[in-house]
């Protein structure tokens, strides 16, 4: 019997472990952006591996804020920016990392407007001139994980204060850019979303006014990347991360309350509030332990994510089962 040595490939030759491993993510992600026109060849999955990569932050210093400051580590970086919710993306945790190039952050604006004195569209380089700090805050998804970041940003209440809301101004609404050729999870059917776009987020004024609540810009001493909600964010520590609404482009302030996105979507599972609330069960799931993203072991849910002591006096007398 005849046995033929296998010919020789050349280093080059030899398509590369993590293209292969990706080549179906890729495929799906080029045929949702409208850039596969046939074969995928890796040429092409290297060009789609580039264009999708979300760019590293430009440095973004600001000196931390004492008054902010987790008893925990930090999270790592890695950790932070590789595992996210952000479904304009789509509904994979990895789908914001490995897209998130398609944003284009420049240029850029904010309007503030509605029940206000002075309404204003805020260019994103004046937005970076407000006198910025980092804060070291936990942020919990519903799922039941949560991370420690040190955000950079200003507080929502200077922000505010600068368009003077008039009396009748109750709530804020947060919207997010809606523009499905630069998030694909926007485009109708894209990989299971079904939100009603644009994504729309909201707070009561006193929520907003409060000094934990953070417009951010950016997070482990660089500008917000992409898959974080670049350009322009808020945090709100002592909900949910859902309710950090990402990619901002409206600030409104309004009599009623808005109608949010994931209250529209899903109101039995979502309510306005959103508080974090561990005798609260989600409908699929309990809400008494979360993961750590890097731990194995569960931890108890903290009420109001561990803020308690600064926020619950927002809720008195308010039944925090019926609004949840």
């Amino acid at each position: 019997m005849l046995i033929r040595r296998a010919p020789t490939f050349r280093s080059s030759e030899i398509t590369d472990e993590k293209l292969y491993l990706g080549r179906r993510r890729f495929i799906a992600g080029a045929t949702a952006l409208g850039l596969s026109g046939g074969i995928v060849t890796d040429a092409l999955l290297s060009e789609l591996a580039e264009a999708a990569k979300a760019p590293q932050g430009a440095p973004l210093k600001a000196p931390r804020n004492p008054a902010f400051v987790h008893a925990d580590p930090l999270n790592k970086i890695e950790d932070a920016t590789s595992y996210n919710n952000f479904y304009e993306f789509g509904v994979n945790k990895d789908d914001p990392a490995r897209l998130g190039g398609t944003l284009k952050t420049r240029p850029w604006t904010v309007k503030v407007e509605g029940l206000v004195a002075k309404p204003k569209t805020y260019d994103i380089d004046e937005l970076l001139r407000f006198p910025l700090e980092e804060r070291v805050y936990s942020l919990r998804c519903v799922e039941a994980w949560s991370m420690i970041i040190p955000w950079i940003g200003f507080p929502l209440s200077a922000l505010l204060k600068q368009v003077e809301p008039t009396s009748t101004a109750k709530y804020v609404e947060f919207v997010t850019l809606h523009d499905p050729q630069q998030f694909p999870g926007q485009k109708p059917g894209f990989f299971g979303s079904s939100l009603d776009w644009p994504y729309v987020e909201g707070l009561r004024l006193d929520e907003a006014m409060h000094p934990l609540t953070l417009m951010t810009v950016g997070m482990y001493g660089q500008v917000l990347p992409n898959q974080n909600g670049a350009p322009f964010r808020v945090v709100v520590p002592w909900k949910y991360g859902f309710k950090s609404g990402k990619s901002i482009v409206r600030v409104r302030l309004t009599a009623d309350q808005p109608k949010t996105s994931w209250e529209k979507a899903a109101p039995q599972e979502y309510g306005f509030y959103s508080n974090v609330n561990p005798t609260v069960d989600h409908p699929r799931w309990s809400q008494a332990t979360e993961r750590r993203i890097g731990e194995f072991r569960r931890r108890k849910t903290l009420m109001f994510n561990g803020y308690a002591d600064q926020v619950a006096s927002l809720y008195t007398g308010l039944d925090l089962k019926k609004h949840y």
